[in-house]
């Protein structure tokens, strides 16, 4: 019996469906290329669904041993050391450096994955027969915990078993499992960028402001989590409010002359013009 982060106890979850798809599961090893916040969220949950991770590659030695530990697997920094007897082989690391790496990943009859927003599935072409995609939409962090069965997954594959299997695979992660294709899913990954890393930053942003005055951050997170709320029962553009939407000069200019750093002094004022251009619309 395995735990996953959260604590949780799991054994070995029951199979169904085509047998020869059952076989793949079962006897399912893992390799991890990346040792990142994806992959330490994502190593960790499917190790907790009984998967075998049997190597977690890294370019330092401290970052693929604390993976590796966390889910009984050996640490490699030297691609070349990567196993060839696995059955999955998770790609989880920057876009930039995937594709070298994936070139110098040993020959292998294992199904190959990236979990990549932005890059296209025919990066493996070439270099494998059955590859393919599992992105989840979601922001993770080495040090917490997501809940996955709440994270929207999306797969894409380059066969019609592999896409079952991966499926199968996202499946057993989360409740929400879609078949995207890349040209759709690079639109999906831009709007992670705004609904969640420009979001951050202007959260960054408010408590550099709130030090200014000897206030700590946590005195924003109700108006935070109101705001966040509020999208649940309306669209993003009713829940607007704010000086920007009625375009508020008198405000607006209040506040810029409190702002010191030019280039967030133009952020506020570029972020204020777009709002009131949403609400005319």
């Amino acid at each position: 019996m395995k735990k996953n982060c959260n604590g949780k106890k799991y054994i070995s979850v029951s199979l169904s469906g085509n047998d020869n798809i059952n076989e793949e599961k079962k006897s399912m090893k893992v390799v991890f290329v990346g040792a990142g916040n994806v992959a330490t969220n994502l190593a960790t949950e499917l190790y907790s669904k009984s998967f075998d991770i049997v190597q977690v590659y890294s370019r330092t030695i401290e970052s693929a041993s604390m993976l590796a530990e966390s889910v009984q697997a050996d640490p490699v920094t030297d691609i070349s050391a990567i196993v060839t007897n696995a059955d999955l082989y998770i790609f989880s690391v920057k876009d930039s450096v995937l594709e070298e790496l994936v070139s110098r990943v040993p020959a292998n009859k294992g199904i190959w994955i990236h979990t990549a927003g932005s890059m296209p599935i025919d990066i493996f072409s070439g270099y494998t027969s059955r590859y393919g995609v599992l992105y989840p939409f979601q922001t993770f962090s080495k040090n917490r915990c997501a809940d996955w069965s709440k994270v929207p997954v999306f797969i894409e594959a380059s066969d019609q078993r592999t896409s079952v299997l991966l499926r199968d695979i996202a499946g057993q992660l989360s409740d929400k499992v879609m078949v995207l294709p890349a040209e759709k899913r690079k639109y999906l990954h831009l709007t992670g960028v705004f609904a969640c890393n420009f979001t951050n930053h202007m959260y960054a942003l408010s408590e550099q402001i709130l030090k200014k005055i000897d206030l700590p951050f946590n005195i924003a997170i109700p108006l935070i989590d109101e705001t966040a709320a509020k999208i649940h029962t309306l669209t993003p553009c009713e829940a607007q409010t704010g000086p920007a939407i009625r375009y508020d000069e008198n405000v607006i200019n209040k506040h810029l002359s409190l702002i010191e750093d030019n280039e967030v002094k133009e952020i506020y004022r570029l972020i204020s013009e777009d709002i009131h251009r949403l609400a005319d619309k």
